[in-house]
Parts: C-alpha cells; sequence; structure tokens
C-alpha cells in the first residue's frame, strides 16, 4: 500500500495502490487530431467492454502535444470520445481553420477563438491541480523565453507542484496550459502565463508543444513516471507499465534524387517544418520500441520492421518474418513496459489500403483543412479496427 499524502486527496482511490501502471500519449496535428479521435472510438469501447471504464478512468497517466493536449486534457477531466469529436466539430473551423490575413492580425490583438471555446469546455476555474481530473495529466509545452520544452504535469509529488510555492504548477487555469501547447505560430498568438504574480521574472511566452522533440510524447510520458527526478517512481517492467500510443496520420515526404538533385528543392524547403516533425515522431516512436516491448506498429523500415517481438526462423523471407506469430505475452522478455502505437497511413498508398483510394494525400495530410474533418475521423475508425485485446495482455 503506498502512503497517501493529503497532496495526493484530490486524486482517485486507485492511486492508493501500487501498479500496474496503464498510460495514454496523444501526437500533435492540428485537425488530424480527428484521426486519433477515430482510433480513440474503437479503444473507448474495447476497454469499456472489458472494464466497464471511461478513457480517464482507465488511464493511470494521459499525456497530450498541441491538438493531443486537448484530447488528453478532455479525457483526463471525463469526456467521452464522442464528446470530444463534437467539441472538433462544433468548433474545428474556429481553432483550425486557415484566416485572412488581416483576420490573423485581428487575433493578435482583439480575438482569440481558441481561448473562448477552452474556456467553455474547462471552465475558466479550473486549475491543473483540480480534483476535476479523474487521472494525471501531462501537457507539452514550449517555452519560447527559455528556448525549451516545458512538460507540465499535476503529478502532486513533482519539484515545481509543491503548493507552497508561490509559482506553483497547479495553479495554472487548465484551459490556458492547454491553449498554450497549442499556439501554433500565426494561426494564435503565443500564450503568456505568469507563475508568480508578485514577480514578473516568473512570467513566460509559450507557443506550440509540437514544435518540441515531444510531438510524439510518449517516450516523454515513460521518463516522467518512471525517473526518480519527477518524483513519481512507478515501476517499470512488461507486468507493470503499459503505454498506448495514437498518432494524427503520417505520410512520409519524399523530395530530391540522386537523378534530379535540385528538383523540388523550393517545395522541399517549404516543406521542412512537417518533415522535421514527422522525424521526430518516428525517432520517438523508436525509442519506445527499443526499451519497451512493442506488441503493435506499423513497419518501421526494411531493416527494422515493426520490433514486435516474434516467433521467426533463419530461413523466412522478410515478409515471413513479418506476418510471423508474436512471442506469447506470458514470456516476459525483460523490456521496460509494453507498448502499443496506432496511427494512419495517410500516404496514396496508405489510403488505397484502407478504401480511401478516392482521398487527395497532399490535403488529407494538411493540419488545418477543416474541410476534412469527417474524412480524417472515417480514416482513424479505420485505423482502429487494428486494435486487438492481445496487445494489452493482462492490462485489459
Amino acid at each position: 500500500m503506498l502512503t497517501y499524502p493529503e497532496k495526493w486527496q484530490h486524486l482517485p482511490e486507485r492511486f492508493r495502490q501500487e501498479g500496474p501502471r496503464r498510460m495514454l500519449a496523444l501526437d500533435g496535428g492540428g485537425i488530424r487530431g480527428l484521426v486519433t479521435l477515430g482510433i480513440l472510438e474503437r479503444l473507448e469501447k474495447l476497454v469499456s467492454e472489458r472494464t466497464g471504464l471511461k478513457l480517464g478512468d482507465y488511464f493511470d497517466y494521459i499525456a497530450g502535444t498541441s491538438t493531443g493536449a486537448i484530447i488528453a486534457a478532455g479525457l483526463a477531466s471525463g469526456m467521452t470520445v464522442a464528446e470530444l469529436v463534437e467539441f472538433y466539430r462544433s468548433c474545428g473551423k474556429h481553432m483550425f481553420e486557415p484566416a485572412f490575413l488581416v483576420e490573423r492580425v485581428k487575433y493578435f490583438y482583439t480575438a482569440d477563438p481558441l481561448k473562448r471555446k477552452l474556456q467553455d469546455v474547462f471552465g475558466g476555474d479550473t486549475r491543473l491541480g483540480s480534483g476535476k481530473l479523474k487521472c494525471l495529466l501531462l501537457v507539452v509545452t514550449k517555452n519560447v523565453t527559455t528556448d525549451s520544452p516545458w512538460p507540465i504535469s499535476n503529478n502532486p509529488d513533482a519539484k515545481y507542484n509543491d503548493r507552497s510555492r508561490t509559482d506553483c504548477n497547479l495553479q495554472i487555469p487548465l484551459w490556458q496550459l492547454v491553449r498554450a501547447s497549442t499556439a501554433a505560430p500565426v494561426y494564435f498568438p503565443p500564450e503568456i502565463l505568469q507563475w508568480d504574480p508578485d514577480n514578473m521574472s516568473r512570467t513566460f511566452v509559450f507557443a506550440d508543444g509540437g514544435v518540441t522533440p515531444h510531438n510524439n510524447p510518449a517516450f516523454l510520458l515513460y521518463r516522467m513516471a518512471s525517473d526518480p527526478a519527477y518524483r513519481l517512481g512507478w515501476k517499470t517492467g512488461e507486468q507493470n507499465m503499459l503505454i498506448v500510443s495514437v498518432g494524427t496520420g503520417a505520410a512520409e515526404s519524399l523530395g530530391a534524387t540522386a537523378a534530379a538533385p535540385n528538383k523540388n528543392i523550393v517545395s522541399t524547403v517549404a516543406g521542412l517544418p512537417g518533415a522535421l516533425m514527422y522525424g521526430i515522431q518516428v525517432d520517438q516512436d523508436i525509442s519506445c520500441r527499443t526499451i519497451g516491448r512493442c506488441t503493435f506498429g506499423s513497419r518501421l523500415d526494411r531493416e527494422l520492421l515493426d520490433m514486435v517481438p516474434r516467433q521467426v526462423q533463419d530461413s523466412m523471407t522478410l515478409e515471413e518474418q513479418n506476418a510471423a506469430p508474436m512471442v506469447p505475452l506470458t514470456c516476459d522478455l525483460g523490456s521496460r513496459f509494453l507498448y502499443a502505437r496506432y496511427n494512419a497511413d495517410l500516404s496514396a498508398e496508405g489510403l488505397r489500403a484502407a478504401g480511401f483510394e478516392d482521398v487527395n494525400p497532399a490535403s488529407i495530410q494538411k493540419m488545418d483543412a477543416v474541410e476534412n474533418m469527417e474524412t480524417l475521423l472515417a480514416i482513424g475508425g479505420k485505423a482502429g479496427d487494428a486494435l486487438q485485446p492481445v496487445h494489452f495482455g493482462k492490462f485489459i
């Protein structure tokens, strides 16, 4: 039995018990957060059928970056996936649709539609340390003032969550923290947060958490749950920790070739931020599959395959190895955690394979094309069909 000091009293009873612990990590990606929600619809159904719980009650720790922060905060607050889908349907145009230049200028001085919507959903007075949250929550932000990623959680034992501090993180309004994580450059002004009302030096400017190395926050979530520096210290191991990671859709960007090294060089430079975000997401995914035991995930490349431990033989071809049965989870391989990664392939080939051959890849890959909302949700739902109870072992 864990000690349960006063500072943990606002969290649910289950935190009194030692593990196993279940965690959920949600990528950034603008309006493509609807892909995430499509996948989460299937996850919610599976969890409900097996446990009768909402996702915010099933998972002990939920992390999100940018659009993933909106979803993570919603789930942690007890919202259902259907409620979050409705939020995106009603507010997506206000949050993500490209504005005309004059409107963008206006946003910087007079209007912020995302701010109003987040206050409506989470409450203007709800704090990060509020008892309204059903689980631990991690929101990834980018502190522009210090030029560094700032992952902020409601872990009561964290150094900067000491309520005796005048700059305690738990006093931050939840809507404002989420707004800081979603402050995409050009679309919305940066978020300014003053930690200590009596000390202006503790005032910082924040921008979209998606421009940090943690647009996929899964490996960061593992660190913050287990490393002693974060003062949570959850026990690791395949029987003790599960991390489910959900993306917003992905597709490789093809650039110049050896035959034409200067071809499309302008478009390549223009697409550099998206390409960097894609590369970072893949790298974080590989880190999780290396340290953790992957039970499901798409093939990474021809060398790594999907990194799911399989019952293979030397005589098997590459295709046969990738289709071989998974090593049963009853056989503990000594990894730090179980790990499943769900995402949708938004390339032309991936869309055709999923039955969306009429969808324009260039359009669906955009992070601000609100006209694609229903299609994105359907694509996520199709990707979510891959969820199987076997991926979760004893955790479900």
